[in-house]
């Protein structure tokens, strides 16, 4: 049986055998999922470190060494599907970073998620802004959707670690928040030149969660009863300990508000 219907060995122009050296060089039988994966992570390492709008199916071709054709069979919509493939897998490893296990103070917990999710910032650089945050001529509703879920199950992973089945509109504000400001400091840090070093930002972020987590508890009883659980969980030379240690001094001056 004939096997001119791959579409890794047809040249669409022509109907032949593919000619084009480099692509011929490097070619090898793809399955279709193999193939479409294949041209997602090239598309992933170029906006990575530009602009959506800045790169095109020519450079997701070269980088991938295939035709232009050959993005153009598995991604008919051109670019902005394209983009929205990446995007959505890039999404699905960014879901989980905050799926570490669910043993050990929480404060840990929140380190390790964090290692993994600026771990992801730090490798896609320049284009993390971009690619996750908006702003392109490519953003659409569905790319939109795509961050927001993003944010939503970062937000859930968080309540499941706190376990909270059911929050209140106060303890899920506050988690949500966090989430926010995770991805602000995020860009500020590259907008910054990675300045402060990774592991500050990370434990400068965690002591926001739990100040934040905290400051929350003066005013909804539930989430007092979730800082109260979590902080019995903590030891006295981890995280929480050591803010504690760090901010005593300082509230102590405003002794006179008590």
């Amino acid at each position: 049986m004939s096997n001119s219907r791959a579409p890794q060995e047809l040249n669409p122009r022509s109907g032949g055998t593919r000619r084009d050296p480099v692509a011929r060089g490097s070619y090898r039988r793809l399955s279709v999922e193999e193939r479409r994966a294949q041209l997602i992570t090239a598309a992933l390492g170029l906006f990575a470190h530009s602009a959506p709008e800045d790169i095109s199916l020519d450079d997701v071709a070269a980088a991938a060494e295939v035709s232009r054709p050959l993005v153009y069979r598995y991604f008919p919509g051109g670019k902005q599907q394209l983009y929205e493939a990446a995007l959505r897998s890039a999404a699905d490893e960014l879901e989980l970073c905050f799926a570490v296990p669910r043993t050990g103070p929480l404060t840990h917990r929140l380190a390790a998620a964090l290692d993994r999710y600026l771990a992801f910032v730090d490798e896609h650089d320049a284009g993390f802004s971009a690619l996750l945050q908006g702003g392109s001529v490519v953003e659409t509703s569905r790319t939109g959707a795509i961050v927001d879920e993003v944010r939503r199950a970062a937000a859930d992973q968080i309540l499941t670690h706190l376990q909270v089945p059911e929050p209140g509109p106060r303890l899920r504000m506050m988690v949500r928040t966090w989430i926010t400001a995770v991805e602000a400091a995020s860009l500020i840090w590259l907008d910054e030149g990675k300045r402060p070093p990774v592991d500050e930002l990370r434990d400068w972020l965690v002591d926001h969660f739990v100040a934040m987590l905290t400051a929350t508890s003066a005013s909804d009883e539930q989430t007092a009863r979730v800082t109260r659980a979590a902080l019995a969980m903590e030891l006295p030379d981890g995280a929480a300990g050591r803010l504690a240690r760090a901010v005593l001094p300082v509230v102590s001056d405003a002794a006179h508000l008590l």
